[in-house]
């Protein structure tokens, strides 16, 4: 993963990204497109980049998130359901889309 104080990313997002590095490590996720939306990242696991996560902030309540979970066929991908969750939630999302 990035430097995430590097990132031309919104605080939420960068706290999003910290604790994640701090629960998984510093190279096990990684961005997979660079967003120029500073309000949303597109994460993957530095092994398996067809699985991801879509997070973003825009059109959420403050300090919540939204998440698209992305799979390798797009047809299943689950986009618009995971709205204004709180940080724990959030990372529980990611937690089991990605490492499940």
């Amino acid at each position: 993963m990035v430097n995430v104080w590097a990132v031309d990313k919104d605080i939420a997002l960068k706290l999003l990204l910290l604790e994640l590095v701090r629960l998984y490590g510093e190279n096990t996720l990684a961005l997979k497109a660079s967003d120029p939306n500073r309000q949303a990242v597109e994460l993957c696991l530095t092994d398996d980049p067809a699985l991801s996560v879509y997070v973003y902030t825009f059109a959420q309540n403050r300090g919540c998130y939204g998440v698209d979970l992305k799979y390798p066929i797009p047809e299943h991908n689950i986009i618009g359901e995971n709205e204004n969750l709180p940080l724990d939630r959030t990372l529980e999302i990611i937690a089991i889309h990605l490492f499940s």
